[in-house]
């Protein structure tokens, strides 16, 4: 039998541009799930669409792709609607608990008229410039929204956007239709990864403490430098997903973390405190006894997904049920499983289908058991 250890190859499995390798990302299936949406139109004013953006009544959320528009696109928008031209709608989503609506699709327009609004548009890093419209017609040519005239200023305050707003009926348990709507209509330019869908639309007290955790000294040690997709934060989602609900898991992966945020969206602070405790303790464990190789093979450049989720876990539940064992003794388990032909089946090949997560987690469970 060969060793599959000796097949992986580091240079064609990985993304050099990222420190976090995740096979499930190229084995994940959309899930077959039939939903029933509840759409309708909505003719916002301008003015008071600007005004609820300020109020947060309508939210962009913190994540979703910066502000790419240069000051000549951003000009020519709103130039169109001063002229009375039309412009393309936005699509807007409804939290089903708090009824507060955030942007699913259309945030360059939105956030284009509230920098005009403000009149200051944004430079690089936090800097701001007057935001004086560009390579308009000559009437419009230099003005602010302070400066249009006044049948001008009314004008753009009455135009309207138009929205379609969202809303999941079934499956009455989730409103995972938010996420195939926003990856569909959010791939122009570059995809979308699933962890940057997820902190659009599942914004909460869990996509905060995991923002944060992701800041852990150990993790970043562990890890590297942060993932400019949120690779990262993903991981800690799943770390306390398949902790929870690991037992339960059926594929895709993505929408298995896409249940579990949504249903543990706003979580109460005695199940925050005690997930963050034991991600900081477990991570810690791993940093002082393997260091950078935790979850890399050998001197790999990328953490590997499936070893983290499994090694995590297993350890994890070795600290709740008897406590830690000595960092020797998580070396040896460690080193183990990295060369246990089974094992590693289920870390690199077809590495989010049920069996492959039930039984990785299964084998590193008793390993670190017995440690």
């Amino acid at each position: 039998m060969t060793n599959p250890a000796e097949q992986i190859d580091e240079t064609q499995l990985v993304s050099t541009d990222d420190p976090i390798h995740d096979e499930t990302e190229e084995t994940d299936e959309t899930p077959q799930v039939r939903y029933d949406i509840t759409s309708f139109g909505v003719d916002f004013d301008v003015a008071g669409i600007v005004r609820r953006l300020g109020q947060e009544d309508i939210l962009i959320p913190e994540w979703q792709r910066s502000y790419i528009w240069n000051i000549k696109l951003a000009s020519s928008f709103v130039e169109s609607l001063l002229l009375g031209l039309p412009v393309p709608g936005v699509f807007i989503g409804t939290d089903p608990d708090s009824e507060q609506l955030y942007v699913i699709d259309g945030q360059q327009r939105l956030k284009t008229l509230q920098y005009f609004y403000r009149g200051e548009f944004p430079g690089s890093g936090t800097t701001y410039r007057a935001f004086n419209l560009v390579g308009v017609q000559s009437q419009f040519d230099g003005t602010s929204y302070d400066s249009l005239d006044v049948p001008s200023r009314r004008r753009l305050d009455n135009s309207l956007i138009h929205a379609t707003v969202v809303r999941q009926d079934s499956p009455p348990d989730d409103d995972t239709s938010m996420y195939q709507i926003f990856k569909r209509l959010n791939t122009g330019g570059r995809v979308v990864n699933p962890q940057e869908i997820r902190c659009a639309i599942y914004q909460g007290g869990l996509i905060q403490a995991i923002r944060a955790l992701n800041d852990y000294p150990e993790w970043r040690n562990i890890v590297g430098r942060p993932s400019t997709r949120l690779k990262d934060q993903e991981m800690i989602l799943r770390f306390m997903a398949m902790w929870h609900q690991g037992h339960r898991y059926t594929k895709s992966m993505a929408e298995f973390l896409n249940i579990f945020t949504q249903g543990h969206r706003n979580p109460d602070d005695v199940w925050l405190s005690e997930m963050k405790t034991l991600f900081k303790c477990t991570i810690k464990i791993f940093a002082e006894s393997k260091g950078r190789e935790a979850f890399r093979f050998g001197r790999g450049r990328t953490v590997n997904a499936a070893l983290f989720d499994s090694m995590a876990v297993g350890l994890a539940r070795r600290i709740t049920e008897s406590g830690a064992p000595e960092e020797d003794r998580i070396r040896k388990v460690h080193n183990a499983l990295i060369v246990d032909n089974e094992y590693l089946q289920y870390v690199t090949q077809g590495t989010a289908t049920e069996t492959a997560v039930t039984q990785r987690m299964r084998i590193a469970t008793d390993a670190f058991a017995d440690a």
